[in-house]
């Protein structure tokens, strides 16, 4: 399963592809996100890739979000998980 880390800074169209690529490939993605800017562009993300995905077939779907603790520089910080399935 293929983890992609979202920034506030990062842009809602790319990370939709990313998304939609990984989930044509394994079927599944994990997105993480620490910070409300970065939620904030991991779902504008998920909204945007599930136009793109459910687009082509009648699949739906499914977003289960949760909490993750990840280490960053050291520093222990917790952040928001996204698990997206086909």
């Amino acid at each position: 399963m293929e983890i992609l880390k979202v920034a506030s800074r990062s842009n809602p169209n790319s990370v939709a592809g990313a998304i939609a690529g990984a989930l044509e490939k394994d079927g599944v993605v994990e997105l993480h996100a620490i910070g409300a800017g970065a939620v904030n562009q991991t779902v504008k993300a998920i909204a945007i890739a599930r136009r793109l995905v459910e687009k082509g077939s009648d699949t739906p779907i499914k977003v289960v979000p949760g909490f993750v603790e990840l280490k960053i520089s050291g520093e222990d910080k917790t952040g928001i998980r996204f698990i997206v399935e086909k």
